[in-house]
């Protein structure tokens, strides 16, 4: 049949010629091949060129045509090692063999198992040669044995060499697709950098655009001291559409001693290569990690690009694939091309998130200081000059210079704040802020976000990232007011801030230093708070290395003519009111009153005169009959307990506010108390609202 032969052979040729559609021209050949030699399958493997891998170009079964190079992933490269390739590739004419006995020398080659159990039996096949070199196998496989004449062989060979040039065409288009894939996933990389600051948003736009070229079922950038096993920088697996999604750093609880196995893993991270195949296999059966992300993720080979970006600390692009075969070493080049880029996008998201967090800081900052520059502790805010006051002025002074903690102690109203602000005006940290939280005025589950901060999503309601008082005093001063009332779980958390300087945001894991200087206040006897079990020992000597005790008003009478004229003289001009006179009556009626809410609640007094008066002197609603002088006490008189002591202070408030716990013009407001706080007080000490009544 040498007319049909030759047109065979024309048809071919002049169908590589002028056949721009690859799916059409192999389509085309297939079916012509079909009508001269009977086959059921034909196979087209394409050999690199060392012909050490191969890969499948093309499979016909039944007239089924796939072409794996047309559907837009790169098929899986396959070794040719331990294969019956090896044994192909070393003739150089058409072969021909029986199924059953290839597969009696290479019984664990897969493809050969799954046609004999199709009912194919025998193997035709052909090298594809083009000038001179061999680039790929054409395999023809058939239920019955073919009977070739020499003719017949001659033919084949001809159109194995006519196919290997439509072979060669179809793989140098496809090269310049590839690399026009990768010159527009370069340009939409440099375009990510460019116009996208968040972090999850650029790295899921650079995972996707890798992923066109080089498909991976994940994609991680993780960053790492040197002496750390790393942590998540930017992670993404894809969900069932597809789709790139951030994954969760707590993915890994289910692993046994998860961070030894990352440790141990670590090293891997440092250079550049590539686990495929056998390869991956091996790596499972040294690396706990490797051996889980396999089992428990169906992962079978990964790729590390390390990437430079900071002295300190190291990170690494990172690529795996349920795909065997997802890696070649032209990925890896085209990664490590692609580091340059990676290293920038990570830099940059680094500078942005440090600028984003120092401003937030400055605006939370601003805040304080704005508040801070019309209350800026001096020693003439302290008015009076009765000897304990000097003597706490001299403690003040003495303390201010250094860094030392500060337990201020004193009643309610005796000016602790004004101390906290004093020793930090007058010390080396007076051009940071001064960061100020009462413990006893947010509840026990808001004061650890308050003082630490928390990450986006660390609890319901985080729903950004927030700034914790400590991480805002850094290189300044937190005043930690009503420390008596901090709960037992976060003193401990306290203790800690105060022996290692660092600390962790709720739902962070990044260990964070501070240099703070602390200073505490409490209106407790913490010693008698330490007996009962409330509070820490080991806490309480951290704070109390220099105490500084402020004295009730009650014992320093001769103060309060210097407080009322100073206090006189501010609110007239605040309020806008004419300076009144006082009379002797009432200046004698304020020394002798005991002053449970001591300065605090003095000031009150005078604000309600300044305001209230109309006369020429002050008028203090009745406040000499309302008020009964203190007795002084004599050496045989019994001293009440600390527990009537509070009682009768807790009395003395609600009297003044008509039964009234809380509000503006409450006894809480008075006793400088969360509300709360001091209803269970009451409750326990058995006093009603209704004042001068108890239980």
């Amino acid at each position: 049949m040498p007319d049909q032969d030759d047109s065979l052979l024309l048809y071919i040729n002049e169908a590589i010629a002028t056949t721009r559609d690859k799916d059409t021209l192999f389509r085309n050949v297939t079916e012509k091949l079909r009508l001269i030699f009977p086959f059921d399958a034909i196979t087209i493997l394409t050999l690199d060129a060392d012909h050490q891998y191969r890969r499948v170009f093309l499979r016909d079964y039944l007239g089924e045509v796939q072409l794996p190079y047309m559907t837009g992933n790169k098929p899986s490269q396959m070794p040719v090692e331990n294969t019956p390739i090896e044994t192909f590739i070393r003739q150089p004419h058409l072969q021909q063999f029986d199924l059953t006995e290839l597969l009696k020398a290479y019984p664990d080659f897969q493809p050969f198992e799954s046609l004999l159990a199709g009912g194919m039996r025998y193997l035709t096949v052909v090298p594809l040669r083009t000038s001179g070199r061999l680039v790929g196998l054409l395999s023809l496989v058939a239920h019955r044995r073919p009977d070739f004449s020499p003719s017949d062989g001659d033919l084949l060979e001809k159109i194995g060499s006519l196919v290997a040039v439509a072979v060669t065409n179809a793989l140098a288009f496809e090269d310049i697709a590839r690399r026009q894939q990768e010159t527009a996933m370069q340009l939409a990389l440099n375009n990510a950098l460019l116009s996208i600051k968040e972090r999850g948003e650029l790295f899921r736009t650079i995972a996707t655009e890798i992923n066109r070229v080089v498909p991976c079922d994940y994609f991680g950038v993780r960053v790492r001291l040197l002496t750390t096993p790393g942590r998540a920088f930017a992670e993404f697996g894809k969900d069932a559409a597809g789709h790139f999604v951030a994954l969760d750093e707590n993915r890994w609880d289910d692993l046994p001693n998860a961070e030894a196995a990352r440790q141990a893993a670590a090293d891997l991270f440092s250079k550049p290569g590539f686990y495929v195949g056998d390869n991956f296999d091996e790596l499972a059966k040294h690396y706990d990690l490797m051996r889980y992300i396999r089992e428990q993720r169906g992962t079978q080979s990964v790729l590390y690009a390390p990437l430079d970006v900071h002295d300190e600390q190291t990170a690494t692009l990172i690529l795996s694939s349920k795909d065997p075969f997802a890696f070649t070493e032209e990925t890896l080049a085209l990664m490590l091309n692609l580091v340059p880029q990676i290293q920038l996008a990570v830099q940059n998201v680094f500078a942005f998130e440090q600028i984003e967090a120092l401003r937030a800081q400055l605006e939370q900052e601003k805040t304080y200081l704005l508040d801070e520059i019309n209350t800026t502790g001096k020693f003439e805010d302290f008015v009076g000059s009765s000897t304990v006051m000097q003597q706490v002025q001299v403690r003040i002074a003495q303390v201010a210079p250094t860094d030392t903690t500060v337990l201020v102690t004193g009643e309610t109203g005796t000016g602790k704040e004004l101390v906290a602000r004093a020793i930090h005006n007058l010390s080396t940290r007076k051009e940071r802020a001064l960061i100020k939280l009462n413990c006893a005025a947010l509840p026990a589950q808001l004061i650890e976000s308050e003082l630490f901060g928390h990450e986006k999503g660390a609890f319901t309601g985080a729903h950004d990232r927030r700034i914790g008082k400590f991480e805002l005093a850094d290189g300044g001063t937190i005043f930690l007011d009503e420390i008596g009332e901090l709960p037992l779980d976060l003193q401990a958390k306290l203790l800690r801030v105060l022996q290692e300087k660092e600390f962790e945001r709720i739902g962070g894991r990044r260990v964070i230093p501070t240099d703070a200087r602390v200073i505490a206040a409490t209106n407790r006897v913490l010693e008698d708070e330490v007996s009962a079990g409330r509070f820490r020992a080991d806490l309480y000597y951290r704070l109390n290395v220099v105490p500084v005790r402020l004295p009730a008003l009650r014992e320093r009478p001769e103060d309060i003519e210097p407080l009322v004229r100073h206090f006189l003289d501010r609110l007239s001009r605040k309020l806008a009111k004419p300076v009144r006179g006082l009379r002797e009556r009432d200046l004698r009626a304020l020394r002798q009153y005991t002053w449970p809410g001591n300065v605090r609640e003095l000031e009150h007094v005078l604000e309600q005169a300044v305001i209230v008066s109309q006369g020429a002197f002050l008028e203090f609603a009745g406040f000499s009959a309302t008020r009964t002088p203190t007795a002084k006490p004599t050496d045989a008189a019994p001293l009440k307990t600390l527990k009537n002591q509070e009682r009768d202070h807790i009395l003395a408030a609600l009297q003044r506010t008509g039964g009234r716990v809380s509000g503006p013009n409450g006894a809480a407001v008075l006793l400088d108390i969360n509300p709360k706080t001091l209803e269970a007080r009451m409750k326990k000490l058995g006093i009603r609202r209704t004042v001068g009544v108890e239980e």
